[in-house]
Formats: structure tokens, sequence, C-alpha cells
């Protein structure tokens, strides 16, 4: 497998895996819907999503899900979008329950009242997993252009009267990272077990907006420094996580444990995707549950095999030792910033192209210093309508 010279992927090339067969995915994630009532400038979900197909019905996702489980995935989300706002939530949980999934639920909270949490607890619901944009009204309120923060309180309390583990998540940028003591402090008073501190990742809405929301090195190691004194005066009371951006590092993250290994997710359309971002890829031809079974489309679409292994992989990743580990990192931030998707990821300092990713960091820097702020760009129908 190999990218062209305009980055597109050859979907003609013959894959030797050599006889292996690819272990079945772990992690079936169901993304229902990409309706949302918030409007969140660092969303992940692709920026034309407003001209993609209908979303499944309940027959052809509980169709998914049973396909899935029978492949031996343990583990569901169900997420959006805001998956809320979908009526058939509390079914499609039942019926992953029934067939042994754990079953979590990623949600802004909108749409979730003590009706719904009601009956997704009857559903058989294992794990709600709630966002928050700020620890502050103000700037939660902002980033999502919506208002939500009293919501999200009245929704935490539930959660927790329901007897959920409370799970908190915040996505940090320039914007609230200055406020991670604070927003730690929150979830403390919220009656956390887990809080994830996933700064952003720079795709789809978020690659919009990066050079509003990228952080400064500086603002990124007093961060860092502040979670880890709360990690040690908390300990086991809450388990703080905090997720690097890949900007700042030196050596690309695994992502999803390797292309095809672990994860499997299925768009709101039934396209089936091998990481979140795999449809900014040119050339990949992704499959249809509407089309294919569950089983061919992980074993045996060119999708799924495209950065499977190795053998896809060039200098410096072919020879580079610790190519087992990374994988290779992401193919989708590979083809962003260099217009290949089977370039080195170029996070990597072994990438040639790894001078970019200090442009950026530096640009970061100088904008912050000089207070050059820009409009965010909101999701929204109406931008995606436009911008896609």
């Amino acid at each position: 497998m190999r990218g062209n010279a305009a980055g597109w992927i050859d979907m003609d090339t013959t894959i030797d895996f050599s006889g292996t067969r690819p272990s079945p995915p772990l992690w079936l994630l169901a993304e229902l819907t990409y309706r949302c009532p918030l409007h969140c400038a660092f969303c992940y979900n692709p920026v034309d999503f407003a001209s993609h197909g209908a979303e499944l019905d309940t027959d052809t996702w509980q169709d998914v899900i049973t396909q899935a489980r029978r492949m031996g995935a343990a583990q569901i989300g169900f997420s959006g979008g805001e998956p809320l706002v979908r009526d058939d939530l509390e079914t499609l949980v039942e019926h992953a329950r029934e067939l042994g999934f754990y079953t979590n639920l990623i949600t802004s909270g909108v749409g979730l009242n003590e009706t719904r949490i009601a009956r997704l607890k009857e559903a058989g619901l294992d794990h709600i997993q709630l966002s928050f944009q700020d620890s502050t009204r103000e700037l939660n309120d902002f980033v999502s252009s919506t208002k939500t923060f009293e919501l999200k309180h009245r929704v935490a309390r539930l959660i927790k009267a329901y007897g959920y583990p409370m799970v908190l998540n915040c996505v940090l940028h320039r914007y609230n990272l200055p406020h991670v003591g604070q927003i730690i402090d929150m979830a403390l008073e919220m009656g956390a077990d887990y809080l994830e501190l996933a700064n952003t990742q720079y795709y789809g809405w978020a690659m919009l907006n990066r050079d509003q929301l990228m952080p400064t090195s500086e603002q990124l190691k007093e961060a860092e420094a502040t979670v880890n004194r709360y990690r040690e005066r908390v300990g086991d009371r809450c388990r703080i996580l905090f997720v690097v951006p890949d900007y700042f590092e030196v050596r690309p993250k695994a992502c999803m444990n390797g292309w095809g290994s672990v994860f499997l997710g299925i768009a709101p359309d039934g396209t089936a995707l091998p990481c979140h971002a795999a449809r900014s890829l040119p050339g990949l031809d992704l499959p249809r549950v509407q089309d294919a079974s569950l089983a061919d489309i992980w074993y045996h679409s060119h999708a799924f095999n495209a950065f499977r292994g190795d053998g896809w992989m060039r200098e410096p990743c072919r020879s580079c030792d610790e190519r087992e580990t990374d994988h290779g990192g992401c193919r989708c931030q590979a083809y962003l910033l260099t217009g290949d998707a089977a370039a080195t990821d170029p996070v990597c300092a072994k990438s040639a192209h790894h001078g970019q990713i200090e442009q950026v960091v530096t640009l970061a820097r100088r904008t912050a210093r000089d207070d050059q702020v820009q409009p965010l760009i909101f999701r929204s129908r109406d931008n995606s309508l436009r911008l896609g």
C-alpha cells in the first residue's frame, strides 16, 4: 500500500499480510447521529457532516450491534453528535446489553432528564461520560455557542443519583488550559470518579480553528504541572487523565492502537470507519454496513486493510525499531499535514515534515503573545453546508 504523489491511496495495490488474520474489533463506536444541540469549535465530526446521507434506522443499528458482538467486540460507545436526540437510544442500549456488551453513553448532557436516565438505567446502560467545556459559565457556553452550564451541573447530579460512576470529560485548548485547576476542583465537588482532560486533537472543526485553539508550550507545561500536583493530593479519590496534544510530542501516539486493530466506528449513515477522521483520506473507499457484513468489512475491505501491519510503511518508519509501538502514528494527521496518507506522522522527530509541527507551535506562541484573536468557526449545519 502506497500513497501516490497526490496523497491519494492506490486502491489497486496488493497487500501481503503473510497469511495472518487480524484480531476482531474490541471497541465499537456507534455514532448514531451528527445532530447536536451544541456547536463546539473543536468538534471532531467531519466539517461536511450536513451533506452526509440519512441516519441508519433502528433495525439496521440492531443488526450492526449483533454482528459486532458475534465477531467478538466487547464494548460499545453510543456517540454522535448527541446520541440523546435519537428516540430509540434506550432500545439500542437494551439490545447491546442483552448481547453482553459493556455499554457507554458519550453525551453533552442535553436531553438527559430524570425520565430519560431512568429508562436508560432500566435498559442496562453501564456508563455515562459527561462533557464540560470549562469550569466557568462564560467560557463553557462560549466555546459550545450554547447556554448549557447549569444544565450540565443538573445532569451531573442525576448521574450520581442513579448510581453511575461519575466520568467527566473536558477538551482542553488555549482558552481553558489556564483553568485546569478550577476544572479539577469542579470535578471533585461533583464527586467525579474519573476526569479526562483531553487536549484538543486537530481534526474536523478543530483543524479549522487550530490557530485559535492551539495552546502555547508554556500553557501546556503549567497545566500539566497543576494536574500532577492535584494527582498527588487527590490520590485514588479521582483518577485524572491528562492527554498531551500530539503537536507537543516528538513521537506519535499509537493511533487507535493500530489501524484496523481494535477500533471499529460506524458513522450515522452506515459508513464504517477505521478511525474517527478516516473520511478525510482521499481515495479510501470506505465501505457501508448496508452493502457488506461487518466481518467482510473488517477482514476483507481494502479500507480496513490499507494501513494494517507495516507493509505500507516507508522510511524512516519501515526500519524504525519503534514501529511496533506507535504503528507509524496517525494516518489522518499525516495526510492533513503532508498531503500523503502514507507519510510518517509529522509529530515524529524523525519525519522530514516535523518542522511543520514546530512552525504551528511557534505560531501559537506568537498569536497568543500578540493577542491576535480571530473569530472561531462554530460547528453548525449552516457552516457545514457553506464550508463542506
